[in-house]
């Protein structure tokens, strides 16, 4: 294989991820005439259409689908080794690629970040936010940060994080216009911020527990948000109940400015779990992140 295959097999990957050249060549930091130049060489050399271009995206061909289905892991490997090599320098470089939820990166891996990149100046980590569970092979993803009961089963999983308790919530000049309920079958007729899921598209329903039983309770209110940031804004203003992580209201509830209720209802859950694909080698690079955010109980 000369070099040039190589690195236009790279970028094809690159093309094919993002399914734009604009994208794709400022990923690369290269000018779109080049990459398109180099994707219309190697198509030349393999003697087959690997893109299908229209004037709004770029798609892979089946000669395309089937060229990345063995590209991807070489490629993965080739990256893998390329972290090893510089790990036994005692030096980390390149790019981690972490999908995780706003408040999995918030709560988790931001209190722990500027200590693991002092030490490596050298890498750089690209958290990419979405609470949709994105496939982070088909992606090249080095790892994922999700609620343990989300992660397939053949990913390798890490715990990174302590229990989890959720909170029911309510500004005080919501509770001034509306009694307190007392248990969760009373929010029937509350009026409640709603969560629209990224996963199904569906309303959140809010989770309970009741002598060790657990269920869920479907709500109604006049707002519903798919941003967490927004349903605690929406209750501080006193536009209805909601139901939130703990952890993102305590200083509010401190404050005075939210009062919870349905405390005893709201049960602990397992935190978050970072995963990745099983290899024969986990990259150092990635390792070393483990390592850092891996849950330590007291």
């Amino acid at each position: 294989m000369k070099r040039d295959d190589l690195y236009d097999l790279a970028a094809f990957a690159v093309v094919a991820e993002h399914g734009s050249f604009t994208r794709a060549a400022a990923r690369l930091g290269i000018s779109q005439s080049a990459l398109s130049h180099a994707m219309k060489a190697l198509e030349d050399r393999l003697g087959v259409r690997l893109l299908s271009r229209t004037t709004r995206s770029v798609s892979t061909t089946e000669p395309g689908e089937t060229l990345l289905r063995h590209l991807l892991p070489a490629l993965a490997e080739i990256a893998s080794g390329v972290d090893a090599a510089g790990a036994l320098r005692g030096k980390l470089s390149g790019t981690l690629r972490i999908t995780a939820t706003k408040h999995a990166v918030s709560s988790v891996v931001m209190p722990a970040l500027s200590g693991f990149l002092a030490p490596h100046p050298d890498l750089r980590v690209e958290m990419l936010i979405d609470d949709k569970m994105t496939d982070i092979v088909a992606n090249r993803i080095d790892a994922g940060i999700r609620f343990g009961d989300l992660v397939e089963k053949d990913m390798i999983a890490v715990r990174i994080g302590p229990d989890i308790r959720m909170a029911v919530v309510g500004a005080p000049s919501y509770f001034a216009r509306h009694p307190m309920p007392r248990t969760p079958r009373e929010l029937a007729g509350q009026r409640c911020i709603n969560y629209r899921q990224g996963r199904s598209g569906g309303l959140y329903a809010w989770d309970f527990e009741e002598k060790g039983r657990p269920f869920a309770v479907r709500v109604d209110g006049p707002l519903v948000f798919n941003n967490s940031d927004l349903i605690r804004e929406a209750a501080l203003a006193g536009q209805g109940l909601a139901y939130v992580y703990e952890s993102e209201v305590t200083a509010d509830l401190d404050a005075g400015r939210l009062n919870r209720t349905l405390e005893k209802w709201c049960p602990a859950f397992p935190g978050y779990y970072l995963y990745h694909p099983s290899r024969r080698q986990t990259p150092p690079a990635l390792a070393a992140l483990i390592g850092a955010l891996r849950y330590k109980r007291n």
